[in-house]
């Protein structure tokens, strides 16, 4: 994987239609980068009435419904260990893809928190998403502590 990015849900939209091109006219795409999407949506509204869709160039997608929450609250989905054990097996099985897409609705604090994990785990420098951003910290940990548990159990 060459890049993790952070979106928002419309940049992450138009991310993917750049790679968009009439029939017959490949070359017209902007970009032809081969990428994977984590898809971050919030339960309130039951998504964002739409998901992304494998193609030529989108190799992998997985959706998660979590709300940008720290604690459990009435009404809300907080992240979950086994939510971590989806993002963490997508990043495993998506390494060859160029680019790793993540976003939630403003590309701010979950989505975030899950590309800084990613670069991470990728065996990147992650600090300037904690200088420059504002990731979920609680979302963060939990990818860490049930990564640091399945590299523990030899998995």
């Amino acid at each position: 994987m060459k890049r993790v990015l952070v979106k928002s849900v419309f940049d992450a939209v138009e991310y993917v239609m750049q790679h968009y091109y009439p029939a017959g006219l490949k070359e017209m795409a902007e970009l032809q980068d081969t990428y994977a999407v984590i898809s971050i949506q919030d339960t309130h509204t039951d998504g964002f009435g739409f998901t992304f869709t494998e193609n030529q160039f989108c190799k992998g997608v997985l959706t998660l419904y979590f709300d940008d929450i720290v604690r459990e609250v009435e009404g809300a989905v907080l992240f979950t260990d086994e939510m971590a054990k989806k993002a963490i097996s997508f990043i495993e099985e998506c390494k060859r893809v160029d680019t790793l897409l993540v976003h939630c609705y403003a590309g701010q604090s979950r989505s975030c928190a899950v590309g800084a994990f990613a670069v991470k785990m990728l065996g990147g420098d992650n600090t300037a998403y904690f200088t420059a951003g504002s990731p979920n910290q609680y979302v963060y940990d939990v990818l860490e502590t049930v990564w640091i548990q399945k590299i523990l159990q030899g998995s």
